[in-house]
């Protein structure tokens, strides 16, 4: 069980408060001139794109080992990242951030938060340069985030959050910088989120504490919000 500020307990498991997320994303100077991203389980480096090929006996370790992704090759049905000369990892398990060289459209400012939902990322963009990037969780179907452009409409720094369906029930007290963009759809902080790169939410954009925290902090009522996945999978309605 999970102790509410209230006084009041939540159903939860024990076993994962230990294991709360320290992981932050990072802030840039300027846009990478390429892709990048991090693992977000524990790979081995192989010598091609392929689960048969060989290993180089190097290993990524989730979170910590940022690299540059300088292609990508389909082998055995699933994308493989280049990351150097003959070393190769799996697509599906790392986040990658694909910067962008202009903004979406409908965005005039040069001032937007960018949600690729297929690579599980987010990207702030600040006069069209990129500031500041992280991994996260959406929503797990049937709770999609929804692809799309919105405005931030209201921020707060505490919120509590239920759903009252009795199949689904959950009561968080003080989520912490909560972004609200789309009806009931928001970036926040996940205190209770252990892992990153899924979707796994009821919806909203899940990020560590520390990310939400640096995103409150740079965000206004009225920021833009791009919400979009590039394998047109996720519903838009």
């Amino acid at each position: 069980m999970l102790f509410r500020s209230n006084g009041g307990w939540i159903p939860g498991k024990g076993a994962r408060v230990g294991e709360i997320s320290a992981y932050q994303g990072l802030q840039f100077r300027a846009t990478p001139h390429t892709t990048f991203g991090w693992p977000f389980e524990y790979i081995p480096v192989k010598q091609a794109p392929g689960y048969n090929a060989p290993e180089t006996g190097q290993y990524l370790n989730p979170f910590v080992d940022l690299f540059r992704a300088y292609d990508t090759q389909t082998a055995d049905g699933v994308d493989w990242n280049m990351i150097g000369p003959n070393q190769w990892v799996e697509g599906r398990k790392v986040a990658l951030v694909h910067p962008k060289s202009a903004p979406p459209e409908g965005v005039t400012n040069g001032r937007w938060i960018d949600v690729d939902l297929a690579e599980q990322t987010l990207a702030v963009y600040e006069n069209n340069q990129l500031i500041f990037a992280t991994v996260i969780a959406s929503g797990l179907e049937p709770f999609y985030t929804r692809p799309g452009l919105f405005q931030i409409y209201s921020k707060k720094p505490t919120e509590n959050m239920r759903n009252g369906d009795p199949t689904d029930f959950y009561y968080l007290d003080n989520v912490p910088w909560t972004m609200y963009f789309d009806k009931a759809r928001a970036l926040h902080g996940a205190y209770w989120r252990t892992r990153f790169g899924y979707p796994q939410s009821h919806g909203c954009v899940n990020l560590s504490v520390g990310d939400a925290h640096w995103l409150y902090n740079w965000a206004v009522e009225g920021d833009w919000v791009y919400i979009y996945d590039p394998t047109g999978q996720t519903p838009t309605d």
